[in-house]
């Protein structure tokens, strides 16, 4: 069942363009690749035996006198993709590291981005926004271990969002005549789809699902203004979702493709895509949701609790996340709640952390 909010149904023609390489990469890590990257040991936290897990907190970061954010973590909990916040000589943007959580190693991807870096559901593949010369702007660069950097013929193409396998590749690209956006999806078997045009230039943070069926994406164009959802199978696009004032920024698609998490004025609405029912949660920003739609990760207003929060949906139960300044970004629940990757320049979670600085820590639940 799509979406039944006030939204009509169109079918969007596919259009086949330049085909698109898209590579998986190896598990294991070859040694031209491991060149440059660091072995850290990960500083943790208090932490408590529960079932055999150490449940707690660690930091990733891997150096202590930089600054890191803009992580997002796989659906096993395994991998975790983040940058830099230094500014890398030369190239005007900043270092990607993806952390394997299970081998207690870090890897520098050799790509610079200037929006959230995005990771495949198997943590094989990396996609990030870089800065390029000439008339685009801005370029989606992807790396893979065994084949580095991999083509793409894309100018001022940035927002990219991986399917599970990497197959799929879900991108913005703002016109350059009109500098209107369009919203696409890439295939590795070549070419690529165009599935929206928007009437405007604005962010359409496109979010695909784990086998690349659907993509939602926001579109802030006038009298359009609301959250879309994009169905391969069918071919149509449903919406618009939105809220009581008519508007909605898009938060996130979860990898099932089955629950939308939009914004609406002071709430986060999370959508059934099966049942076409809408739940409220009150008063709160949402941030995140985990690959099963199941729980929330959300910041509350006000500054007089902690700063991010769980949420079983189906329950209505809470568990903090941190009870200090922090922020989280899309992607940042591992499946069924377990693990929760944020970040903080907060010096007290976990310690020795005295760089003053923000990192990258991931918290497990359960």
């Amino acid at each position: 069942m799509g979406i039944t909010h006030r939204g009509t149904t169109r079918r969007v023609r596919a259009a086949l363009s330049a085909a698109v390489v898209i590579c998986a990469v190896t598990a294991a890590v070859p040694a031209a690749a491991t060149a440059a990257a660091n072995a850290t040991d990960a500083v943790r936290g208090p932490t408590v035996a529960v079932g055999g897990l150490d449940v707690g907190v660690e930091r990733i970061s891997v150096a202590t006198d930089e600054g890191y954010g803009a992580a997002s973590i796989t659906p096993d909990g395994r991998s975790v993709v983040f940058r830099s916040l230094k500014d890398v000589a030369g190239s005007g943007g900043n270092e990607v590291y993806v952390h394997d959580r299970s081998a207690g190693r870090t890897r520098t991807e050799p790509i610079v981005e200037g929006w959230t870096p995005a990771i495949s559901g198997d943590g094989r593949q990396v996609a990030a926004t870089t800065p390029a010369q000439g008339m685009s702007t801005q370029r989606i660069r992807q790396h893979s271990l065994d084949l580095g950097i991999l083509p793409f013929g894309c100018g001022r193409c940035n927002e990219p969002s991986l399917s599970a396998d990497g197959r799929h590749l879900a991108f913005g690209v703002v016109d350059y005549i009109s500098h209107n956006r369009r919203v696409l999806v890439a295939d590795r078997d070549g070419g690529y789809q165009t599935i929206a045009y928007l009437g405007s230039g604005a962010p359409a943070r496109p979010s695909i699902s784990g086998d690349g069926r659907h993509v939602a994406y926001q579109d802030r164009a006038y009298q359009k203004e609301g959250v879309y959802l994009w169905d391969r199978t069918t071919g149509t696009t449903s919406g618009p979702l939105e809220g009581p004032d008519t508007y909605a920024s898009l938060v996130q698609l979860s990898d099932d493709g089955g629950k939308v998490v939009y914004l609406s004025g002071s709430d986060t609405y999370v959508h059934d895509v099966a049942s076409g029912t809408t739940q409220r949660v009150p008063d709160v920003k949402g941030v995140a949701i985990d690959p099963t739609g199941r729980h929330l990760l959300y910041a509350p207003h006000g500054t007089g609790g902690p700063s991010l929060v769980l949420r079983d949906l189906r329950t209505g139960t809470d568990k903090t996340v941190s009870d200090q300044p922090a922020t989280a970004e899309v992607d940042s629940v591992s499946a069924d709640g377990r693990d929760v990757v944020f970040q903080s320049a907060a010096d007290g979670i976990v310690p020795g952390d005295t760089n003053g600085k923000p990192d990258v820590f991931v918290r497990r639940l359960f």
